[in-house]
């Protein structure tokens, strides 16, 4: 599939891609973590400034999507990103595709929050972004005829059971995973992946409706 009908997802990709470029020949990855990375922490009571913060804490969940840790980390989330955003972008339109975007990297944010509104640590990275993708791609991609579930209509029904198989998942990946117990960045970004997949079955066919005026 042609960039040109999928530019919102190409171009949230080459953001990242650049971004990460320009950091890293700079030098800058580690302080702009720091400076526009989703901290838990900050947003208590009052929305705290952790030192050498550049971007107001409201919009951490977005800028947090463009950055990510190393070659590896950036690869595995544009390849996931351009393969997924670039067969759905087209079904529902560039400005449903910005808000479930937007409301994917917000919802990942969310559920870090939710399971650790303490936290200091830097959560960074566009897995949130794609796992709301994916969420999507598996649900009107599947052509699998669900039956309902008593007075739960098979489309719910299949949302479900695509929820909790995700959320099992990415259960099973954190108990497995090891994080370094000095370190301030996140291995596995768990809740983040629940939260934007969440998202996105939400969003999915509310995103379709109006695509399609409705129908």
């Amino acid at each position: 599939m042609q960039s040109a009908n999928a530019p919102i997802t190409t171009g949230f990709a080459l953001t990242c891609v650049i971004l990460f470029v320009i950091l890293a020949i700079a030098g800058l990855n580690e302080q702009f973590f720091v400076a526009a990375g989703f901290i838990p922490a900050r947003f208590g009571s009052e929305l705290i400034a952790p030192p050498g913060s550049l971007v107001p804490a409201l919009l951490t969940p977005l800028t947090a999507s463009l950055l990510h840790v190393d070659v590896l980390h950036l690869v595995i989330n544009c390849v996931i990103l351009l393969f997924i955003g670039r067969q759905i972008e087209p079904a529902l339109g560039r400005m449903p595709m910005v808000v479930l975007i937007v409301v994917g990297a917000y919802a990942a944010a969310a559920a870090s929050w939710l399971a650790d509104p303490a936290s200091q640590t830097i959560h960074i990275g566009a897995s949130g972004v794609t796992s709301a993708l994916l969420a999507v791609f598996a649900l009107i991609f599947n052509r699998q005829q669900v039956r309902p579930i008593g007075p739960i209509p098979g489309p719910w029904v299949r949302a479900l059971w695509l929820a909790a198989a995700w959320i099992g998942l990415q259960l099973l990946i954190g108990f497995a995973g090891q994080v370094a117990p000095d370190t301030r960045y996140i291995g596995v970004g768990i809740w983040a992946h629940i939260g934007g997949f969440l998202a996105g079955l939400l969003l999915a066919r509310p995103l379709l409706r109006w695509r399609f005026g409705g129908r």
